[in-house]
This record gives C-alpha cells, sequence and structure tokens, in this order.
C-alpha cells in the first residue's frame, strides 16, 4: 500500500502542475518580495523597524538558525483569509494535517505537525504563550478572524527555538502581529459562502501621530451554519493596539479578545452511517447502543451530516481576552532590551443535556415516593471553566560581529477553576439550581530562564541554547472523573533542563546545510494527572530531536530538505488502559520514534508563473505498545501486546503540490492540490480502525485594482474541494468484548464536498 500511495505522490508532484501549493513562491524565490518580508540584511532598516524587529527575533530561528521552519508573510496570509480557522492557512506547510469537527473549517479546528497532536505544539503571539496551561491545547475557536490582525508566522517543526511557553515535542508557531502602519488606512473585508457562512472585518489606524504614537483597531464577526447537522457558530472578535516610540524605545499596548458559541459536534458520525450500511450497520448500532425515539430517527435519516445532539443549546459558549504590554529598548546597535507584561482572562461553558443520569453522581439524594425510589433523572447541566492567566519575559541580546548572544526568562501563573452545576432536572431532589456538583480549583506557577547564542567564523556559524523551566502545579477539590465525583487533591513540581546544539555551514550565498540536536522535556497535562493517583501518575516525557538539512536559493529556484528523527521517551499515549480511579487515561510507552524526510521546492518558470509543491514521508512507531479492551465476558480487561506499531494520526506520507499563475497584472490563480495518507485512529495499527487516505484540490482567485474608486480593491473566490471527494480527516474508536467477539465502535468527523467563499476587500 506505501509503495502504490508513494508512486502516486511522485506523479502527483512531477506530473500535475495544474495544482497548487497555497504557499506564494514569491515570498520565497522573488527578491522584492522576500525583501518586503524578511527585511534583509543590506536594506536599511529605521528606528521604529529595528525596535518592532525584537519583539520576536530574540525567540525566532533566523536564516543562520540550524533548525527547521518556514514563514508565512503578511500577503500571503491576506490574500488565504477568507474566514476559516488559522490552521487552514498552514494548511500548505511541510508534513501538516488540518481538522474541522464542523466539517468546513470553522468552529472547532485543529492542526498537526508531523502527527503530533496540537497540545505538544508551542503557541506565542508576540512572544507570549498562548497554550492553555493545564491542557496544553490552542482552541483557535476562541482567537476568529485573528488572521486579520497578524503580520507574520514562523512554523518550527520539531524542538525548534521556542524560549517561552511549554516544550515543543513537534513544532512550535510563533506569531507577529501586525506591524505599526506609519499611513492612516482604513479596510473593509466582507465573505460569504457555502453553508451560510459570512465574514465580516472592519478594520482601521491612524498612522504615525506627531511622528511618535499609533493606534490600531479591528472588529469581526464570523458566523456559519456549518457543514455537520446543527453545527453553527457565531464568532465575534476585536484587535486594539497603541505604540508610542522614540528612536531608542518602543511602549506597546495590544489587546484583543475571542467570544464564541459553538454548537457541539464532538461526537462524530458512526461507521456504519459513513458507509451507508443500513440493514447490517446502521440498525445493528442502533440497537446495541439503546437508541430509540426520535435518537433512531436522528440516527437513520442524518447521512454523514449526522449530529448526535439535537438539544436546541448543546453549546460551547465562551469569552477569551489578552491584554499584553511591550517595551523594547535599544542601548546600543549591540545591546538590546525587551520585555513584555501579559494577562488572560477566560470564562465560559459548555451546555449538556443528559438523560437517566444518577442522582448520587451529582450529590443529589433519592426521592422517595410511597411506592418507588427515584435514582436518576434527565437534567440540563453546565460544565465552567474560569481561569486567569499572567505574567512577564524579558530578553537582553547582545550582537557584535561574529558573535549573537540572548539571553532571557519569564514567569507566569495560571489559575483556573472548574466546576459544573445543573440548571434544570426533571426530578430535582434537594438541590437548587446552580448547586455545584463539582468544584476543583487549579494554580501552575511556571518560571524560566534561557541563554542562546551564535558564532561566525569563516563559513561555519556555531549554535547552542539551553533552557531552565520550572513548574509547581496544584489542584484541590472534587472534580468530574468519567463521570464519578471523587476527591483530587494533588500537587506536583518539575525542574527540566532542555539543551540545543547545531552547526550550520554556507558553501556559498546559495546553499547551505546545517545539523542540531536537541532535548526537550514536558510534564503531563491536567487529565493525566486528574484521572491517576499519587502513587500512579505518569511519568515525564523526553524528546531528542536531530535535524540534519540542506537549503538552496537561487533566483529562480528554492530547494529544502531535511531529515529528522524524534525519539521519545515514555511518551504518553492511550491504551485503553482502566487506571486505579476508574479513567481510560494516557499512559507512557517506554521507546518510540518519528522519523522522516521533508523535501520542499519551488521553481519561477516566469514572472507570472510558479510551481511549488512538498513532501513529508515518514516512520511513527512505538517499540511495544500494550492494548487493553474491555472484556465483558470475564469482568475485566484484555490484554494484547503490539510490537512496532504505528502512532495514532501520523501519516506516513503528506504532500501538497501546485501552481500560481498571474495572467494579468492583479489577477492572481492558485491551484493547490493536498494528499494525507492513511491514518490509524489508534496505536495498534488495525486497518479496520483507520481513516483511509484522501487527496483533496482547492481553487483560490483573487484579483486586485488599484487606485480606482478606493486605494485598493480585491475580488476573491475560493473552491474547496472542487471534485467533491467525500473524506475523513479525524476520528476515534473504542470496542469491548462480549460474547467471545470483539466489537469496534469508530467515529469520524466528515469534511464538507465542494464548497465555496466569495469575497470583497477594499483598502482606503
Amino acid at each position: 500500500m506505501k509503495t502504490r500511495i508513494l508512486l502516486k505522490i511522485i506523479g502527483l508532484i512531477i506530473f500535475m502542475p495544474l495544482v497548487s501549493f497555497t504557499q506564494d513562491l514569491d515570498s520565497r524565490v522573488n527578491s522584492k518580495e522576500k525583501k518586503e518580508f524578511n527585511l534583509k540584511s543590506g536594506e536599511v532598516k529605521d528606528s521604529l523597524q529595528l525596535l518592532e524587529e525584537m519583539t520576536v527575533t530574540v525567540i525566532r530561528a533566523g536564516s543562520k538558525t540550524p533548525t527547521t521552519y518556514s514563514n508565512i508573510d503578511r500577503k500571503e496570509i491576506e490574500s488565504k483569509n477568507f474566514g476559516q480557522d488559522m490552521p487552514y492557512i498552514l494548511n500548505s506547510l511541510p508534513s501538516t494535517v488540518v481538522t474541522s469537527d464542523a466539517g468546513a473549517g470553522i468552529g472547532y479546528s485543529g492542526i498537526r505537525i508531523r502527527g503530533v497532536d496540537p497540545t505538544r505544539t508551542n503557541v506565542t503571539v508576540n512572544g507570549i504563550p498562548i497554550n492553555d496551561s493545564e491542557s496544553h491545547g490552542v482552541f483557535w475557536v476562541n482567537m476568529p478572524d485573528f488572521a486579520s490582525s497578524v503580520d507574520n508566522i514562523q512554523v518550527q517543526r520539531g524542538v525548534g527555538t521556542s524560549s517561552n511557553g511549554a516544550s515543543a515535542f513537534g513544532a512550535s508557531i510563533n506569531i507577529k502581529t501586525n506591524s505599526i502602519n506609519r499611513k492612516a488606512y482604513g479596510v473593509l473585508d466582507n465573505s460569504y459562502g457555502s453553508f451560510n457562512t459570512w465574514k465580516n472585518t472592519v478594520k482601521a489606524g491612524t498612522g504615525l501621530i506627531n511622528g511618535k504614537f499609533t493606534l490600531d483597531t479591528r472588529l469581526s464577526r464570523i458566523s456559519s451554519d456549518g457543514y455537520i447537522d446543527r453545527a453553527e457558530s457565531n464568532l465575534q472578535s476585536y484587535y486594539l493596539s497603541g505604540s508610542w516610540h522614540n528612536k531608542k524605545s518602543l511602549l506597546r499596548a495590544t489587546v484583543f479578545s475571542g467570544k464564541e458559541k459553538t454548537y457541539q459536534a464532538w461526537y462524530g458520525t458512526p461507521e456504519s452511517v459513513i458507509n451507508g450500511n443500513y440493514e447490517q450497520g446502521i440498525l445493528a448500532y442502533a440497537d446495541r447502543n439503546y437508541f430509540f425515539g426520535s435518537d433512531r430517527d436522528n440516527l437513520l435519516t442524518s447521512g454523514r451530516t449526522y449530529n448526535y445532539y439535537t438539544y436546541e443549546n448543546e453549546v460551547d459558549n465562551y469569552q477569551q481576552d489578552h491584554y499584553q504590554l511591550h517595551f523594547n529598548h535599544s542601548f546600543n546597535q549591540k545591546l538590546k532590551f525587551t520585555s513584555a507584561l501579559h494577562y488572560t482572562r477566560g470564562k465560559g461553558y459548555y451546555e449538556q443535556y443528559k438523560t437517566d443520569q444518577d442522582l448520587v453522581d451529582y450529590g443529589f439524594s433519592p426521592i422517595i415516593f410511597s411506592a418507588d425510589t427515584v435514582t436518576s433523572t434527565d437534567l440540563i447541566r453546565r460544565r465552567w471553566l474560569d481561569n486567569h492567566f499572567y505574567g512577564g519575559i524579558f530578553s537582553l541580546s547582545y550582537d557584535k560581529g561574529p558573535l549573537n548572544l540572548v539571553f532571557g526568562g519569564g514567569v507566569n501563573q495560571y489559575n483556573g477553576g472548574h466546576y459544573g452545576e445543573v440548571i434544570w432536572a426533571e426530578f430535582s431532589s434537594d438541590s437548587d439550581i446552580r448547586d455545584r456538583y463539582y468544584d476543583n480549583d487549579a494554580k501552575k506557577v511556571e518560571a524560566h530562564s534561557y541563554l542562546k547564542g551564535s558564532y561566525k567564523t569563516g563559513e561555519l556559524t556555531i549554535y547552542g541554547d539551553v533552557q531552565y523551566r520550572h513548574i509547581n502545579y496544584s489542584f484541590v477539590g472534587i472534580d468530574d472523573v468519567n463521570g464519578s465525583i471523587q476527591a483530587v487533591d494533588q500537587t506536583i513540581s518539575f525542574n527540566f533542563i532542555n539543551p540545543k546544539a547545531g552547526f550550520m555551514y554556507d558553501f556559498n550565498k546559495r546553499n547551505n546545510a546545517y545539523i542540531s540536536l536537541a532535548i526537550a522535556n514536558r510534564e503531563p497535562v491536567r487529565r493525566d494527572f486528574r484521572e491517576s493517583t499519587p502513587e500512579n501518575q505518569p511519568k515525564v516525557e523526553k524528546l531528542t530531536n536531530l535535524e540534519l538539512g540542506y537549503r538552496f536559493r537561487g533566483s529562480k529556484l528554492m530547494v529544502n530538505a531535511n531529515a529528522y528523527l524524534m525519539h521519545y521517551n515514555n511518551q504518553l499515549v492511550l491504551t485503553g488502559q482502566i487506571n486505579d480511579v476508574g479513567g481510560s487515561t494516557r499512559t507512557n510507552v517506554d521507546v518510540s520514534h518519528r522519523a522522516g524526510i521533508e523535501l520542499e521546492a519551488g521553481y519561477s518558470l516566469t514572472k507570472r508563473l510558479s510551481i511549488t509543491g512538498n513532501l513529508t514521508l515518514s516512520d511513527n512507531k512505538i517499540k511495544q505498545f500494550n492494548e487493553y479492551v474491555d472484556n465483558y465476558d470475564v469482568g475485566g480487561q484484555s490484554l494484547i501486546v503490539h510490537t512496532n506499531s504505528d502512532l495514532a494520526f501520523s501519516p506516513d506520507i503528506i504532500a501538497s503540490a501546485g501552481i500560481r499563475y498571474e495572467p494579468i497584472k492583479g489577477l492572481n490563480i492558485n491551484l493547490l492540490t493536498k494528499h494525507v495518507g492513511d491514518q490509524f485512529m489508534d496505536n495498534t495499527s488495525t486497518e479496520t480502525r483507520s481513516l483511509d487516505e484522501y487527496t483533496t484540490v482547492n481553487l483560490q482567485v483573487n484579483y486586485t485594482i488599484k487606485d480606482a474608486l478606493f486605494k485598493e480593491m480585491t475580488v476573491g473566490l475560493l473552491v474547496n474541494n472542487i471534485y467533491n471527494t467525500m473524506y475523513e480527516n479525524n476520528g476515534y474508536t473504542w470496542g469491548y468484548i462480549s460474547d467471545g467477539k470483539r466489537t469496534v465502535e469508530n467515529f469520524y468527523y466528515p469534511q464538507a464536498g465542494r464548497n465555496f467563499l466569495v469575497r470583497v476587500l477594499l483598502k482606503f
């Protein structure tokens, strides 16, 4: 199978130039645009540019950093931003797979890089950590239309150079918000498309006032019915940034907020519904899972857009506000200082209608009637998250001749309240509305420092980096652990040292090669601790990452090639095992790895026509994996040992290929083909528990007219999945043994067939 897929992908890249890779080749090989984004050495920079760059350059990889990364500039981000979530703007990057619960890229979406789940990807905005302190995840739905306020993005693969926040265990995404605009401006950006999708954005800025002050603002609204039934999203956001500067200092305050209300589509669609197997599949699933009445009708009639949830207010309702204050100061050309204070406030809930719930699980007393005792009830509950995250970071950089040094660090604290309340019950017993049936408070303090530097001698650049992290995490109270209310008081501390080292050799101005070795350690997430006791706490994960790469930059041709090995000790994976508190939590596996090659190339055939592509071939294995399956025949669990099995959601082939064509000035046509190979939904390499390979083709057309009625007007069209491929890019699986037979329940997240978005962008 792998050979067949490999030949298919190679053929796709070589023989299908009429497919597009959405990264503009212009931003990679066209010297004019490359100069605009990278501000290459040799360009004269004024003090404001230098001061602003300091915010992120101290944590990012540069052209002489021996690590693997991709850059996306403002022009490319703007051209792709039709309203879909941030992961879809990054979809064309090497080794990248994006997912969407609602099926159309708006609402809950995710991104995996090199097969690594989002909780292992370090995300920063202007150097400030964005990952949730407890789950380590980033919920892009809380940052709707954030791309409209982004200047550029760097995505590093592997451990990378991440200095702030949790250790990158597969990738890091560094986002820089809008640059300071010297001239006043206004922007209206509106999109409409399939599934009644709307995006409305208004942006404005004052430009430089008296040569020192600026103010930029944005208001956005995105709504969509979603591809999946009832999976609508209603998203609002704003962005506000003000700055002051003189020749040596820059003070900038940035506030951005997102409020989301999304109907839940987390359940997925059963495999039998996807396959349309009515008699032996759907009916059998309904019978063994006790679907009757309206629930059964919903299952039998919905098709691949099936949504298990039918309660009218089965929603996720959350708001997250971010406050950042940055101060940069240049003592002289050699010595520079950056600092930032930050505060993130998040609060919200998801609401659920639950049937036949045991009263005792909610702290309610049974209701005794003269002839009967009521022990269960239908109810509506809300599960709340109420959190605060605040702290500060700093860096001091020294740059003289061949030597560059950066010393930095920071302290952050997270306070998180977790509680659940019942807002309605058929039988309320002795409860009052909004009684909290669980209530748990968490506190996490993280302090870190790092020292990194590079030294250039002749054609060789030597790089070194070491980070120290201290974490103290505690939570007290009672919590809902797999439907059971339990005391979960724990306190845990960690101390990590994460070193990195590498070399880069410049053969000439166009060719260089690099090698780097990095070690990263990271703590388990909240769920790992909550669903365990101090006696069976998971171990710390450790990653050793080796990167070996080559880069070529010509006047028309760009080539990146690298090989990587990511060797894990004690990686945490789901095994199905039930632990001593009844939770099916993650378990450490002794040895596992991800290894592969990543190839990326672009060629400018003419000034108006360019082709690009990338290919990842990888091997992702667990040396020994112990699978645990509920066995109802014996009343316990059965153990199945797997050796050299595949890591879940880690396709061995990911590829993109494409073309960018400008037939006339201002008209850009981009065609992207993306192929993702087979993926297993667990770690057993079982074909019947997998996601099939899929290939999609997307068309993007933008036509821009300048200095007509407006300073600039762009009319755009985005057609996703133009060949109407029916595919699934995410899912989960579980099963059990009964009557000597194993039953497997697979659930998938179907993605939309052919769909479109049209756009009108006006600049003043």
